[in-house]
């Protein structure tokens, strides 16, 4: 199965991290795997820019959690028989206005882990003609499949972020 073949090719440097063919597989691992990492960082820790016009942790979480519901509504949209183009995301201005160093570090892990339980529930009960439903967003292709791929990859993406320019 060549996914990367459905979305736009931006995508596929989100594809390409995630493993195997087995995304629901995949993303409940990555659940349980970023919780982890997450607990592992501070609340201290979570403030840290690596330079000073760059984001927090806390914001990288943060776009990271926006970033999850974007694409898990594009999915649904897709999947439920919609044909109207979905518009872009931009993720400067929900980082603008989320102010996401004014909470606690701990409410951003909850909130990934409620988000991420959702996106589970949506495609564990996807049925299968689902999966390959499509439509445009931000003026891009995508199938339902692909925004799943692009979920992980996302998420694994920022991850490594986090590991190698901040902690």
């Amino acid at each position: 199965m060549n996914v990367q073949n459905e979305a736009a090719p931006y995508y596929s440097r989100y594809i390409n991290l995630v493993p195997g063919d087995n995304i629901l597989q995949t993303l409940e691992i990555q659940l349980e795997e970023t919780l982890e990492f997450l607990y592992g960082i501070s609340d201290e820790q979570s403030l840290h820019r690596y330079s000073p016009d760059k984001w927090s942790i806390r914001q990288v979480l943060n776009h990271v959690n926006d970033t999850e519901r974007v694409f898990l509504y594009r999915a649904f949209w897709f999947a439920r028989g919609f044909e109207t183009p979905l518009p872009g995301y931009d993720q400067d201005a929900c980082a603008l206005t989320a102010r996401a160093d004014d909470f606690p570090w701990a409410n951003h892990v909850e909130d990934f882990r409620s988000i991420r339980l959702s996106t589970l529930s949506f495609f564990n009960n996807l049925p299968a003609e689902g999966w390959q439903c499509s439509g445009i967003a931000s003026d891009n292709p995508f199938t339902v499949r692909a925004l799943a791929h692009i979920i992980a990859g996302h998420v694994a993406h920022h991850r490594r972020v986090v590991q190698v320019q901040y902690l």
